[in-house]
């Protein structure tokens, strides 16, 4: 209930008063079409001005979809590197019959992989980073695409629910 209110209150304060029509901002997630299945926490995170955090969350949601998906235990690069492989994958985004197909999965693979190592780690190990709200937007985009590839492939992604 608290949440809604504070949903409603929020976009009251953004209207415009300029004329006599209200013209509503949009969010920015909806304007860069952010995933809707990322956890209710990484926009909360992004609304209270907690960038860097709401990057780290994406990006964790990210890692535990793969896991899950694979059936694997594993985490971070070497869940990438094994899941994607364009040997033998764990979760296949195509066929992998033609060297197109192939190279495409291994592409992905270094997507998977190389988002973790460049944007979720050095979130969850360092302690001074700071980003802006586009770079934030920029990563979420990423990780919205991401996301995005495995659905196309047929895999089904669950928006993570806060337990009651």
């Amino acid at each position: 209930m608290l949440i809604r209110f504070e949903s409603i209150a929020r976009s009251v304060a953004r209207w415009s008063y300029g004329d006599s029509s209200l013209t509503p901002i949009i969010h920015p997630f909806d304007s860069r079409d952010i995933h809707p299945c990322f956890p209710m926490n990484v926009r909360q995170l992004f609304d209270n001005g907690h960038y860097t955090q709401a990057t780290f969350e994406a990006f964790k949601f990210i890692d535990k979809q793969v896991a899950k998906l694979s059936t694997s235990s594993e985490s971070g690069k070497k869940l990438m590197m094994t899941a994607f492989s364009e040997i033998s994958p764990s979760i296949r985004l195509n066929a992998c019959s033609s060297t197109s197909e192939r190279d495409e999965q291994e592409g992905y693979k270094f997507l998977f992989a190389g988002s973790i190592i460049a944007i979720r780690n050095p979130r969850g190990h360092e302690y001074d980073i700071h980003d802006s709200p586009g770079e934030c937007l920029d990563y979420l985009a990423l990780a919205s695409l991401l996301l995005r590839r495995l659905q196309q492939a047929g895999f089904e992604i669950k928006a993570k629910t806060r337990s009651k």
